[in-house]
């Protein structure tokens, strides 16, 4: 049998409670695998791979690999969401992206926050991320965080924490649509029969969302994806949106700004642009406003921007609410423009500007993650328990030499999912990021990307740092009443699973 030697360990594993059953929701998708003959889903597996391989979903390799592109991990065994964790988490998710949003646009207007002492003035103004050439705009509709991804994890005692938020240009949505394609492919039965939400109308609901943005009277808005080009590590996915939604995919090259207004050379000539979708960070947009030396953006776009011609999703600025010393805050901005109780508690996190604080990450950096402030990816992240003496030393000495760029965080103990590797199926780490679309309403994508470590024990699962993917299958109500079962089980489930557009 497929589970017969499988291991929950000392995790929350979310296909298999310690006692060995299937959690709720997840028996039929653990007797299918166990039904399986011997071989099949390895064979499943490399038909998965070798159709990524022929979709080209890929990404190119920044750091010491500089320039290799890379086929994206995947792997065939899926993570269950049931339906009340989802409702808990779309809860969460609303509320977070609504409080700032407020958060966004009140730093660049009356900036109350600051004067109520809720978050010292220092910690915004000597962030990275803060702009102050956005103080006094005004973004279409009163939205700054347009397209949100947020970093969940589950901690062995069950909670589900926000490790971060990413509000500049947050990626990985289009694995999660091509994954799900592929399972589809590979498991047409269990998708015949089951009541797993949909993702497919995640690009349809992109594109409302952004021609919501236009300026108002436009009565069919163009809109365009403005991407860096195809050295950037994320291009498949510009591309690949791009076609998804019917839009154009730009480089800044073929846009001009004329008249206070955008315009895409065609081949027709100059055609108005209304919205830009844009995958570039605030530094490049525009080197009249941001970055002098920028190849990569539009002259004059702010301008544009300002005057209400043109909108941008996401807003400039709303990199602020990116820096991972503000996450610290968080629960007090829910709080401060809300008046609510923070849903989906942040991971505790102790600010290496505070000197209490400080010390005590210090003394304790065997024990703690420790992140740089601007970093993403992996990058500039100490785990401690898996340090070495000499890397601890060099963690003490950026901490001391510059504070405010630095916060830390307990080890967390995150959630496994079965996953095939070599040697059959062992638990493996994993995240979630769904992804949150702020229009008319705020709409979370029933999923999102599970990302997973790939390698044993690791708890980085970064796809930069040697993590994968794997399909996220939110299940619909009612979708959990089936029995559970023991893992050895083999019996031919009566009923696969269905994609419901619940």
């Amino acid at each position: 049998m497929r589970f017969d030697h499988y291991e929950v360990g000392d995790f929350f594993d979310e296909m298999f409670s310690g006692d060995g059953c299937a959690r709720p929701g997840a028996t039929t998708l653990a007797k299918a695998i166990a039904s399986l003959p011997a071989g099949e889903l390895e064979n499943r597996q490399r038909a998965a791979e070798r159709a990524l391989l022929q979709m080209g979903i890929t990404f190119n390799v920044y750091g010491a690999e500089a320039g290799v592109e890379k086929i994206f991990p995947f792997d065939l065994l899926p993570r269950i969401v049931p339906a009340d964790d989802w409702q808990l988490i779309e809860r969460g998710l609303k509320q977070r992206i609504q409080a700032l949003n407020l958060f966004i646009g009140d730093l660049y207007h009356e900036q109350r926050i600051l004067k109520d002492g809720v978050i010292p003035k220092e910690i915004i103004f000597s962030a990275k991320s803060y702009r102050e050439q956005c103080v006094g705009w005004n973004p279409p509709r009163n939205i700054w965080c347009h397209i949100t991804g947020t970093d969940l994890v589950r901690h062995r005692d069950g909670q589900i924490y926000v490790l971060e938020d990413n509000l500049r240009c947050p990626s990985g949505v289009s694995y999660v649509l091509e994954n799900r394609q592929i399972m589809k492919q590979l498991f047409p039965q269990l998708f015949s029969t089951s009541r797993i939400r949909p993702v497919s109308d995640y690009p349809l609901k992109l594109r409302d969302m952004l021609e919501y943005l236009a300026p108002d009277g436009t009565p069919a808005p163009r809109v365009v994806l403005l991407t860096p080009g195809i050295y950037n590590s994320a291009y498949f996915e510009h591309s690949f949106l791009a076609q998804q939604m019917g839009i154009e995919l730009v480089e800044g090259r073929d846009l001009v700004v004329e008249d206070g207004c955008v315009l895409m050379r065609t081949t027709k000539g100059f055609e108005r642009v209304d919205v830009i979708y844009r995958r570039l960070d605030d530094d490049f947009l525009d080197p009249q406003c941001f970055r002098p030396d920028s190849l990569l953006g539009v002259p004059g776009l702010m301008q544009a921007y300002k005057a209400g011609n043109v909108a941008l999703a996401n807003a400039p600025g709303t990199g602020i609410a990116d820096d991972k010393v503000v996450y610290a805050y968080v629960p007090r901005i829910i709080k401060y423009y809300l008046g609510e109780e923070i849903i989906l508690p942040n991971v505790p996190t102790y600010i290496c500007a505070e000197e209490k604080d400080r010390e005590y990450v210090l003394e304790h950096l065997d024990e703690l993650v420790v992140k740089a402030a601007n970093e993403s990816g992996g990058y500039g992240m100490l785990v401690g328990p898996h340090s070495t003496r000499e890397q601890r030393t060099d963690f003490a000495e950026r901490v001391r030499a510059n504070p405010r760029n630095y916060i830390a965080q307990p080890t967390l103990a995150l959630s496994r999912v079965p996953t095939l590797v070599e040697n059959g199926i062992e638990g493996r780490h994993v995240d979630l990021r769904p992804y949150i679309l702020y229009g008319r309403d705020i709409f979370v994508m029933p999923g999102g990307l599970t990302r997973v470590a790939l390698k044993k024990g690791s708890l980085v699962v970064n796809s930069s740092q040697g993590g994968g993917s794997k399909d996220t299958w939110v299940l619909a109500d009612g979708s959990t009443r089936d029995k559970p079962s023991r893992r050895s089980e083999n019996n031919q489930p009566r009923t696969q699973p269905r994609e419901t557009h619940a």
